[in-house]
């Protein structure tokens, strides 16, 4: 399917169009009106909020469709979303990360750290030459977060260029109904490309109304999978076990004082792995490689409905990220050969409340906050890698922001961050620099923004917001030293932060009783502009390695339309972003091609079915400069998939089971997304079946 990124311009131009000319109907509140996509609740500071009403683009996906999708890898949950990719490997358990509104790419270290990813607020962070940077199993998880953009820097943290990924695990409230004190629930998938499972099982326990736990486990595996050629991709098979234990603790009888406790894990554990999980190569060969990512939590949240100068929430958390490497076939030819321990070890503490005061006519909810993050990287080889330097990053934050509303129409949301960081080698890069140790690197961010939204009326508002962010250089880019230099060390000691100032415009359209009564329609269209100073990039063959280059900019429109009845539903989604190196003045080659997603369905309430259909259609990218075989260029293409869901009420004979059937790429279409470096799946069946069993 080749079409223009200029045609994907008009088509969004005449969607959003036509659609703000529809006729608006009197809206009902959001909680009894159908609720669409756009009506989910988004987590965050201050009033709580639907994603059409807030001055941001963002996207929400829970649970039920997060089952809809039988998701293998983050790949399968992500990409329905406007401008959202999966770089690198997206279909490797251990190749996944995350691009946005193009920034972020897999291939070198790094990237990662422009996009801020958390679960249950923990960040997730990891570089490596080669590998992915999100190592975790979708079955974990209820409820995705996607905020795209740099405005979320100010409650997350500076340097979030390209934007947002939350994920919130599972708690063993979803599982308890009143009166029950445990819950069992068993699941099996099957997956025939490639040809893989998924065991599950969850307890959760009630031991008294103050107290609740959730342990659950899970085993996936998967062969190779399959192109739409019938051609197996080389390396991508893999084991996953993971699983997380929750203790839920509440302090007074209102629930309102709650302690939680959590502990989770996934590993990957493999014999003669391909040594590259974003394209496998017989240069790099194979590796016995162990994958570990450990992470506990302790948080204390009170809301104290009864007092507004307290809704407080504190947590303290520790992340561990290993990758143990042994008999590489690279041997002693390569550095990256050796028997080595890759890792990033963090500890967080994060700690906010918020302040909440009303009047006559307006509302008003002050957020003030900090966080402290120490994070240790190591390599753990018998010779120092100087393309791996180890070391330690110390950062420090403090964040305010203030949602003021005024007479339930106009929302105005200002905020600012301050952060300071201290990056310090560690000793083993004295051993390649004859004992004399890089100075300590130390620098200060501001990241400043200020959003606004204005509702006309009950069916239409408009919103804006401006952005300032800034990103620090990370220790791989700062202390890398390529010692076949000519003149080692070649630190970057002189590097700039990247600096973004974004904006964003866009319009809302809400209304019910649109074709029948009682149904909900839907529109959020956002239009964005970012441009970044002082890039980063890495030289290859040139010393320093990593260096400030001058200015890009970024820009596109995001289209979000959801439509819902009892029956019937609907959703669709473009999304288009523009890359250019100013300096250089050509594209950047991490921008994805233009996407529209569609999905329809119809459900059956009194048998609990629903069958629905989501098909994906992908435009040429051909603005990038050609290269050697037309490598850094993509034809558009489309996929179709078919599913079907099937959960019985409360009041059916079989309450407590569920299943799901998926047909992906039903025609079997050969592709490969632009930011990928395998071609995608073939045609795939998977298959669910669940059961939960409730005292």
């Amino acid at each position: 399917m080749g079409i223009s990124i200029r045609a994907g311009l008009v088509m969004a131009l005449c969607a959003t169009t036509s659609m703000t000319s529809i006729t608006r109907a009197n809206a009902q509140d959001a909680s009894e009106r159908g609720a669409t996509l756009l009506q989910r609740l988004i987590l965050g500071a201050g009033k709580e909020k639907v994603a059409i009403d807030t001055p941001q683009a963002v996207t929400a996906l829970e649970q039920e469709e997060l089952d809809d999708k039988q998701a293998t890898t983050a790949s399968d949950i992500v990409k329905a979303v406007p401008n959202v990719s999966i770089a690198g490997g997206a279909n490797r358990a251990l190749g996944q990360s995350f691009n946005i509104r193009g920034i972020g790419k897999g291939e070198a270290a790094a990237d990662e750290g422009r996009i801020i990813v958390n679960v249950d607020g923990v960040p997730q962070f990891y570089e490596q030459y080669r590998m992915g940077g999100f190592f975790n199993d979708p079955e974990l998880f209820k409820r995705v977060e996607i905020l795209r953009g740099p405005a979320s820097s100010t409650l997350y943290g500076s340097g979030a260029l390209g934007g947002v990924v939350n994920f919130t695990t599972k708690d063993a409230s979803d599982f308890l109904e009143d009166g029950e004190s445990g819950s069992l629930k068993l699941k099996s998938s099957y997956d025939s490309n490639p040809n893989g499972y998924l065991l599950s099982g969850i307890l959760a326990l009630r031991m008294s109304e103050n107290a609740e736990f959730l342990f659950a486990g899970n085993y996936r595996a998967a062969q190779e999978f399959k192109d739409g050629n019938g051609d197996k991709i080389e390396g991508s098979e893999f084991v996953t076990p993971n699983g997380i234990a929750k203790g839920t603790f509440y302090l007074d009888d209102e629930q309102e004082q709650i302690v939680r406790l959590s502990y989770s894990q996934f590993t990957s554990d493999q014999k003669d792995q391909a040594y590259s999980q974003l394209q496998p190569t017989g240069f790099f060969g194979n590796v016995d490689r162990v994958v570990n990512n450990r992470q506990a939590q302790i948080s204390y949240e009170n809301a104290a409905s009864d007092n507004p100068w307290l809704d407080l929430k504190v947590s303290l958390s520790y992340n561990n990220i290993t990758n143990e490497q042994t008999n590489s076939d690279l041997g002693a030819f390569s550095s990256i050969g050796q028997d080595s321990l890759y890792g990033y070890e963090s500890y967080q503490f994060l700690a906010e409340n918020t302040f909440e005061w009303e009047g006559e006519n307006f509302e008003n909810y002050l957020t003030i906050g900090g966080q402290i993050i120490r994070q240790n990287r190591t390599t753990g080889t018998k010779d120092p890698l100087g393309h791996h330097p180890e070391g330690t990053d110390t950062q420090v934050g403090f964040f305010a922001q203030n949602e003021f509303i005024w007479n339930e129409r106009l929302t105005l949301i200002p905020g600012i961050r301050f952060d300071y960081q201290m990056l310090t080698a560690a000793d083993t890069l004295g051993g390649l620099t004859g004992g004399v140790l890089p100075e300590d690197n130390s620098d200060i961010a501001i990241s400043p923004k200020i959003a606004a939204l204005y509702e006309f009326n009950d069916n239409f508002s408009i919103f804006g917001s401006y952005a300032h962010t800034q990103r620090f250089p990370s220790l791989d880019e700062i202390y890398s030293n390529d010692f076949s230099a000519p003149a080692p060390p070649n630190y970057s000691l002189g590097l700039s932060k990247e600096k973004s100032n974004n904006f964003e415009l866009g319009f809302v359209v809400s209304t019910t009783d649109l074709a029948v009564e009682g149904d909900s329609f839907d529109l959020k269209t956002t239009a964005f502009y970012n441009k970044i100073d002082d890039l980063i990039v890495r030289q290859r063959n040139q010393y320093p390695q990593y260096v400030n280059i001058g200015e890009a900019e970024i820009y596109g429109v995001e289209v979000e339309a959801a439509y819902d009845t009892e029956r019937f539903f609907a959703n669709a989604g473009f999304g288009l972003t523009v890359g250019q190196d100013l300096t250089a003045g050509t594209a950047l080659t991490t921008v994805a091609p233009p996407e529209v997603t569609v999905g329809a369905g119809f459900r059956m309430p009194d048998r609990g079915l629903t069958f629905g259909w989501d098909g994906r259609f992908v435009f040429d990218q051909k603005r990038v400069e050609l290269a050697a075989a037309d490598q850094l260029r993509s034809d558009g293409f489309n996929t179709q998939d078919l599913y079907v869901s099937w959960r019985p009420d409360d009041e059916s004979q079989f309450k407590g089971w569920e299943g799901a059937f998926r047909v992906e790429n039903i025609f079997n279409t050969q592709y490969r997304d632009f930011l990928a470096n395998d071609n995608g799946k073939g045609r795939t069946f998977k298959l669910t079946l669940a059961k939960e069993f409730g005292w």
